[in-house]
């Protein structure tokens, strides 16, 4: 009496076409090779069908079936974010936000409140004649310049200066596009 052969039993066993599972349609008896969702509540639980009934269960089925339309735009939104909680675009959490920008120097008054002294008396920054000293002056950070505090710095102004949270307006639009430059430049300029 010959052995079998157990690498050869592994391999039929992973061998697609000799599948084990019978189509779960009703009164098929082809082989069940694609899977395919009992419900919306049980998405890891699955039919197992054949080609051909695979397709007719997916062109029947709908994942929102039995939803009110309340109910499907609450879904829509929530996977929209991948379930991740959100905030309205430019608000943070809003602790101590105000007096720790202070400090920072801002040619733009990012961090300026609506009640301040628009002419503030003091010398500004210095600008140096190169690319990367004007790009600097933009973007309001000195020299050491690492990556890391360039793409801080480049998102603090994006989300400040974005025409979507200034209304449109064109004066945020056209810092927006000197922000992106000097940030181009700046990535040239670290490699």
């Amino acid at each position: 009496m010959a052995k079998a052969n157990p690498e050869r039993l592994m391999s039929d066993r992973m061998d697609p076409r000799n599948s084990l599972r019978v189509c779960d349609h009703p009164g098929c008896t082809e082989s069940g090779d694609h899977r395919a969702p009992r419900s919306r509540q049980r998405l890891d639980d699955y039919f197992w069908f054949c080609l051909e009934h695979v397709r007719e269960y997916n062109r029947s089925w709908n994942y929102y079936a039995g939803m009110s339309n309340a109910e499907v735009e609450a879904d829509l939104r929530r996977t929209t974010t991948w379930e991740r909680p959100t905030w309205r675009f430019g608000a943070a959490d809003g602790a101590g936000r105000g007096q720790a920008f202070r400090r920072v120097r801002d040619p733009f008054g990012v961090f300026d409140d609506e009640s301040e002294d628009e002419n503030r008396s003091g010398p500004t920054r210095p600008t140096s004649e190169s690319p990367e000293g004007r790009a600097l002056a933009v973007m309001g950070l000195d020299p050491p310049l690492t990556l890391d505090l360039l793409k801080r710095r480049y998102k603090e102004l994006v989300k400040k200066h974005h025409p979507d949270a200034n209304g449109g307006d064109r004066g945020a639009e056209e810092r927006l596009k000197s922000i992106n430059e000097a940030y181009t430049t700046l990535r040239r300029f670290l490699g």
